[in-house]
């Protein structure tokens, strides 16, 4: 198989599919039977194999499948649909969060996909084929994609909320200046999840809505159950947001409450202690007329004085209710 094209297959319509290489792939492509091909769009040969395999596709459709950022969207022209999908990073040493894009072509006797980096989505979908569950129709290949794609996001939007159900715990056990950055963290993930998520689910909801011919009314029902889990998705992770945010603020004050009360303790020692460095100070001026010079108790004295002192201002203090 051409380095380009990463899987190709053709289906029987009666839930088997065999895999197709070389000329067979060409030829497929252009029978009235249904086939799947799945392009690397980072390749060099695949504009030109589109171009040449599937010329009949308008030119903004071949550069929407070939662009280097995408957005979830669903465009239709005449019985086929551009739909761009996102599905979660499930890549090794990936964040979840930095979606991959599955940009689509789809028609009633052709599957044209491509990628820019794997997306596990796919692969589900070649291992339903080799366990001859491969889909009947194109309308059952885009339910079954669409399908694959919200069930490989949902552990980890569950992972999410967790971990803001955790992060609340420990704000009301113990806050800690620490937790800022995890709070930050997951308030991210879940502005980027959105990002993608919200237009994905319009996407969805326009193509369950569409009049062709490869989708029936099992198949739109199957997309408006998909629509209602990425609805709840969106839902979900607008409250994570919302909650982080809050935890966020819950976390700031605190803090502001415990450095306050920490100023109030000073604050209160200052007060007391002003009088006593007044009198110590007035008291330890280098000039003639100190009283008490001469008079060996004088230190006693003055020491009980200032004594004396600290528990009077206690007591108006506690009395003024300053603690």
């Amino acid at each position: 198989m051409s380095t380009h094209i990463l899987l190709a297959y053709g289906f029987d319509g009666k839930g088997h599919g065999r895999q197709l290489t070389g000329e067979a792939i060409s030829k497929e492509i252009k029978s009235h039977n249904l086939a799947w091909v799945h392009l690397d769009a980072d390749h060099p040969d695949t504009r030109k194999w589109l171009e040449e395999e599937v010329s009949y596709l308008d030119t903004f459709i071949t550069e929407a499948l070939l662009a280097d950022e995408t957005r979830p969207r669903m465009t239709q022209l005449n019985d086929g649909v551009l739909l761009i999908l996102r599905g979660v990073n499930l890549n090794e040493n990936a964040d979840p969060e930095d979606m991959v894009s599955i940009r689509l072509w789809i028609d009633e006797n052709r599957i044209i996909s491509v990628r820019r980096r794997k997306l596990r989505a796919i692969l589900d979908i070649e291992e339903k084929i080799k366990s001859s569950k491969a889909p009947k129709n194109a309308g059952d290949f885009a339910c079954m994609l669409v399908a694959r794609l919200f069930e490989r996001m949902e552990p980890v939007l569950t992972t999410l909320d967790e971990s803001t159900d955790n992060i609340e715990e420990k704000i009301l056990e113990n806050a800690d200046t620490n937790l800022r950055e995890t709070i930050i963290n997951i308030r991210k993930k879940a502005i980027m999840f959105r990002r993608y998520m919200a237009p994905q689910k319009d996407a969805i909801g326009q193509l369950r809505m569409l009049d062709v011919s490869w989708l029936n009314e099992t198949h739109k029902r199957s997309l408006y159950e998909s629509h209602n889990r990425i609805t709840r998705y969106v839902e979900d992770l607008d409250a994570i947001r919302e909650r982080a945010q809050i935890v966020k603020d819950e976390l700031a004050n605190i803090l502001a409450d415990r450095l306050n009360k920490n100023m109030y303790v000073l604050s209160v020692i200052a007060a007391i202690f002003l009088p006593l460095g007044f009198l110590t100070g007035l008291l330890g001026i280098n000039v003639g007329g100190i009283p008490g010079t001469d008079d060996p108790n004088a230190f006693y004295l003055f020491s009980s004085i200032l004594i004396f002192l600290v528990v009077a201002q206690v007591v108006i203090f506690k009395k003024l209710k300053w603690f």
